[in-house]
């Protein structure tokens, strides 16, 4: 058999093999594009911008001395500004607990989320991992790489010769269901084909994120190992503020407290200009003893290597090209569901016609 042959039967029993589990990964893609804004719609509250000390003073009051709690890390809401979560670990499970704050440290949710909204968490764990943890996530990655081919062998199958594009990008509204089904399917594949294929390719590269950096080796991001010693005095407020003025106009992102063998803040913020609507790359270590910035990594001035890896997570989720970019990759979601629904129609239609 020629390798057309051999890709249009790869291409269709590949493509009805996977579908059901292809149309999950579409359906909720395209659900959680704004899934950060949705919840925070439900999430009551007026807006209060953001003051590091009163948010240090409510870290205080959820970490009491001699409590065992401590705190984890915060992580801006990504939502509505400045809004964060906390997350607190304690000696125990059950004393482990995370909570939304306002900017002013006030307490908006308590625990995990039980709004009208909270759906959108086992969506995202869906989308991720199959809500199976690391085996989940493989069988997620597998699946991309069978749809990376897929959509490759497709492409490759469809595309027209030089002077045929406007036959190609035809679609027939009569005759046979299979006729019309196999021209929208081939024009919609032409259209789309090429920037859905980038998108995924970098969802599969997310999903083995480690074995990425392991090929392509950015420079390692971490605080220096000379970290000076000694007791800490310098508090949550004091280290994110001296992360934020490195940076003027930045806005906070993350930050990671100190632990025991090394007495650092590490500090995320997102730059105006950075490819991260709100889970800014780059980092500032500020120590805890005596407040010196001990080492930062600038996002905007990354090496190759890095920009590579820190920007598959944007380019995937559309947040690099802004409200436009994260409205395109939900099309893109709406594109493979269309996608599935008409191959598998097609293959109906022609069974039916084989079977006369």
């Amino acid at each position: 058999m020629t390798l057309k042959a051999n890709l249009i039967r790869w291409h269709r029993w590949a493509g009805l093999a996977a579908a059901a589990f292809w149309l999950v990964q579409a359906l909720t893609g395209v659900l959680i594009v704004f899934h950060w804004e949705i919840r925070d719609a439900f999430i009551p509250g007026a807006h209060r911008q953001t003051d590091l000390a009163a948010i240090e003073r409510t870290v205080a009051q959820l970490t009491p001395e001699g409590s065992g709690a401590r705190l984890g890390s915060i992580w801006t809401g990504a939502g509505a500004p400045d809004r964060y979560d906390v997350s607190i670990t304690g000696d125990t499970p059950e004393a482990s607990r995370s909570v939304r704050i306002d900017g002013a440290g006030q307490i908006l949710v308590d625990g995990d989320y039980t709004g009208p909204a909270a759906w959108t968490t086992p969506l995202v764990l869906i989308h991720h991992n199959l809500l199976a943890g690391d085996t989940g996530s493989w069988i997620v990655g597998i699946s991309g790489i069978l749809l990376v081919t897929n959509i490759l062998s497709g492409l490759y199958i469809a595309w027209p010769k030089r002077g045929q594009w406007g036959r190609a990008l035809r679609v027939q509204r009569k005759g046979q269901a299979a006729v019309r089904h196999y021209s929208w399917h081939r024009a919609l594949g032409l259209i789309v084909g090429v920037p859905a294929l980038a998108s995924i390719t970098a969802g599969v590269l997310l999903t083995f994120a480690g074995g990425v950096e392991r090929i392509v080796q950015p420079a390692p991001i971490a605080a220096p190992a000379d970290a000076p010693a000694g007791a800490t005095s310098v508090g949550l407020a004091a280290a994110a503020g001296t992360a934020l003025a490195a940076y003027p106009g930045s806005t906070l992102a993350a930050v990671y407290a100190p632990d025991g063998e090394r007495p650092v803040w590490q500090i995320r913020v997102t730059q105006p200009d950075e490819a991260r609507r709100a889970y800014g790359a780059t980092r500032v270590f500020v120590s805890a003893v005596d407040g010196r910035i001990l080492a930062r990594f600038d996002a905007l001035d990354a090496a190759p290597s890095r920009a590579f890896v820190d920007g598959l997570f944007p380019f995937h989720t559309g947040e690099m090209g802004g409200l436009a970019g994260r409205i395109a990759v939900a099309a893109i979601g709406a594109w493979l569901v269309t996608m599935i629904i008409i191959g598998v129609l097609l293959w109906a239609a022609r069974r039916k016609v084989r079977a006369r």
